[in-house]
């Protein structure tokens, strides 16, 4: 019996269907139709799915969200934080806070479940407090991962998880021959965060590759 991947499996049609093995409903619909709107990112339903397993595995009272875009994301983490967990969201542009909080209306989230802050999330995240979160999600923003991260692994409690999603865009981080500067940013990124003796570190290939690691 042999293992591995044979000449008649497909990748590319195994990513499909971890991408539509969960349906999106009406809220998570009307979200995505707003990020497409505001021309804003928004992650893919298999990476989403992904972000309320480990939510929920956490079991999740305190996130932060670099990246709010319409709330994609964030509905898909409050689905799976504990009932009385609370989401800081941070993105730079207001319309893109508006959008989430219709998003999260139209959910059904307490008000006191989510607090958005429309800064640039660099000015923000000093502020916050040590070791006080169970998830740290990245969304935005390649040229700052680095700083993010470094921000993520000083925010996290020991056990808490940072996901960074894009992680593998467009296949272009495996391809070696890539040397462009996002490309090379990301790969430095995930060559440093799987090098950072704080982490325990996965890629998942799921959306456009997603980055995982865990604060030892």
């Amino acid at each position: 019996m042999t293992t591995g991947v044979g000449a008649q499996d497909d990748p590319t049609a195994a990513w499909a269907f971890s991408e539509t093995y969960l349906t999106e409903d009406v809220t998570l619909l009307r979200a995505r139709e707003r990020a497409a709107e505001l021309g804003c990112p928004a992650v893919s339903p298999g990476t989403g799915a992904l972000l309320q397993v480990v939510a929920s595995a956490l079991r999740a009272r305190a996130v932060v969200e670099i990246g709010t875009g319409s709330g994609v994301a964030s509905l898909w983490l409050l689905r799976g934080m504990a009932p009385d967990g609370v989401l800081t969201t941070i993105d730079p542009e207001s319309e893109h806070q508006r959008a989430a909080k219709l998003a999260y209306a139209e959910e059904g989230v307490p008000a006191h479940r989510t607090r958005t802050i429309v800064r640039p999330p660099l000015d923000v995240l000093p502020r916050l407090t040590d070791g006080a979160y169970d998830l740290v999600l990245v969304t935005i923003d390649p040229h700052a991962y680095a700083e993010y991260v470094e921000a993520a692994v000083r925010l996290l409690r020991p056990g808490g998880v940072l996901v960074v999603v894009d992680a593998l865009p467009a296949g272009r981080v495996a391809d070696g021959d890539r040397h462009d500067d996002g490309t090379t940013l990301v790969r430095r990124l995930a060559y440093a965060v799987r090098e950072d003796d704080r982490l325990t570190t996965a890629m998942v290939p799921v959306g456009a590759g997603t980055l995982l690691a865990v604060r030892r």
